[in-house]
């Protein structure tokens, strides 16, 4: 009985979209806080090793950490990013683990990002990427300002984990808008598997569904985040995202 239960249980397999074996065909993750002591992310340098190792498991070549950077909690300068990122590529190193380790930052849009913009001190990636994200409270009034500052001086604008902003949820037409704007999109790999709740999972899903998604990122603080990231493969969404195409694996 209980397995014929497992048969009417069980996920459907979309044919035009399998699951995927790992996460692998991504090749490099753009979002990850794996820098220790500086942020909400990894505390210790063993638990930043574990966490490293296991995404190496799961396939990624590359990793991007992105530290938070918000005047009024994680107040991160490139040089206490990159002096941590040295201490992990060291370790890195000497435990011989089979992956490249790159930082950049995820900026909170306050009143200190533009003058950080007009200063010239962002850490970027890619082709003058710059993540950054938002209040998930209020919509914020200075989006539109913030997007012409980084444009006109040289960057573009990623605006992290866009499915996770409720104000946005019943606007849907204001992600075409921003994505016109001239920002790109990065999805959070977890939501895919409900994480962040099943309203942001759906939003997220349609907005494979447009093509609007141009990087995936584990967006990984720790275990938590592992655990769910372990069971994203067999998402439909996922593979759909795959055959698309993002950007990760240009970087």
């Amino acid at each position: 009985m209980g397995s014929l239960k497992s048969f009417f249980t069980r996920k459907k397999v979309d044919p035009e979209f399998p699951p995927l074996a790992d996460l692998s065909g991504f090749e490099i993750d753009v979002h990850s806080h794996l820098i220790p002591g500086i942020d909400d992310g990894v505390q210790t340098l063993e638990e930043s090793i574990e966490m490293i190792k296991a995404l190496s498991a799961l396939g990624f070549k590359k990793l991007i950490t992105t530290p938070h950077i918000m005047s009024d909690y994680f107040r991160n300068t490139p040089e206490i990013i990159l002096t941590g990122l040295e201490t992990v590529r060291a370790e890195i190193q000497k435990q011989g683990i089979p992956i490249e380790l790159d930082a950049a930052a995820e900026y909170y849009l306050d009143e200190e990002f533009i003058n950080k913009i007009k200063g010239g001190k962002l850490l970027t990636f890619g082709k003058n990427y710059v993540l950054f994200e938002v209040s998930y409270i209020n919509p914020p009034d200075t989006l539109s300002s913030i997007i012409f500052e980084l444009i006109v001086h040289g960057y573009t604008p990623v605006l992290a984990h866009p499915e996770r902003y409720p104000f946005w949820y019943n606007k849907f037409e204001e992600y075409h808008r921003i994505k016109e704007a001239g920002v790109l999109f990065q999805l959070n790999t977890n939501s895919l598997v409900g994480y962040y709740g099943h309203p942001a999972k759906k939003i997220a899903e349609r907005m494979i569904d447009e093509n609007l998604i141009d990087f995936i990122g584990s967006d990984l603080h720790g275990q938590r985040h592992l655990t769910a990231l372990q069971k994203v493969s067999a998402e439909t969404y996922l593979s759909k995202l795959a055959a698309q195409g993002v950007r990760n694996n240009t970087l």
